[in-house]
């Protein structure tokens, strides 16, 4: 049987320091974006669902708002807390979202950072809508990972690796190319639609691009909830012949490319 979305969820929480180290955080261009698009400034109240380690917490932090972040994962939010130790606007809470005791908070504006699928739809929907004061709004950042046409991608050199070692898994496949993913510039994205709980959406892109070695690379992945979804067995061999063949066919330099996108509508009603 799959792990389910809690459990997918806490396998981050077996690596916050890996975490933290290489998974890409999101431009300075994108929060310039949000306090405009939301009008967020240092009278904001923010809440952030699913901080991680603080990554974009401490961005949210550098706006000048007071940011609750709420983290279900012990490992991640004891580091997101040092991480954000010198931020004295920041206040971090242990506890998934759908269980979170909100003692009646209310915010301008909810942020979650590559976190919102991580939270059941049935729930987390409505209760953002809640704890958003009237005109507040929702905001959903995110990274998703794109190729360009004639450019070296790990996933097409790998892909013979990626079937010996997990043969048949749904997961694996190409990235998507970029210009198609900038053409989905309508909605909430992946996510299950909250219905006619929040206005249009404002969609901004931004690109982005990591270089990599191949132990830097199987780090990277070792990261994803994909491949932290595997059996350990299955995966350490897979990412040690993925680096491998960075090493040995791809001059061990790599690039992992990004579109970062903004996601914000304001709270109907």
């Amino acid at each position: 049987m799959p792990p389910n979305r809690h459990d997918l969820g806490r396998l981050f929480d077996e690596v916050p320091e890996l975490y933290d180290r290489v998974r890409p955080g999101y431009p300075d261009e994108l929060f310039a974006d949000l306090a405009r698009v939301t009008g967020l400034d240092e009278t904001s109240s923010v809440l952030e669902v699913g901080c991680g380690t603080g990554q974009a917490t401490r961005s949210l932090a550098a706006l000048g708002c007071s940011v609750t972040a709420v983290e279900p994962g012990g490992g991640m939010a004891a580091l997101a807390r040092r991480r954000t130790a010198a931020f004295g606007n920041v206040r971090l809470e242990t506890s998934t979202f759908e269980e979170w005791d909100d003692r009646g908070r209310r915010f301008d504006v909810l942020v979650a950072a590559s976190s919102w699928h991580w939270v059941d739809p049935s729930i987390g929907w409505r209760r953002a809508h809640d704890v958003l004061r009237p005109g507040g709004w929702m905001a959903l950042l995110g990274n998703v990972v794109v190729r360009r046409p004639g450019e070296p991608e790990v996933y097409a050199e790998t892909a013979d690796l990626h079937e010996r070692f997990s043969p048949g898994n749904p997961g694996w496949g190409h990235p998507p190319l970029e210009d198609d993913v900038r053409g989905t510039d309508k909605g909430w994205g992946l996510v299950d639609d909250p219905g006619g709980l929040f206005g249009p959406t404002t969609v901004r892109w931004y690109s982005a691009v990591q270089w990599l070695d191949g132990a830097g690379f199987a780090d990277l992945l070792r990261s994803t909830s994909l491949y932290r979804g595997l059996a350990r067995d299955v995966r350490e061999p897979l990412l040690d012949a993925v680096a491998e063949r960075i090493r040995t066919r791809m001059g061990d330099r790599v690039p992992r490319r990004y579109l970062s996108v903004l996601r914000a509508g304001r709270r109907a009603g």
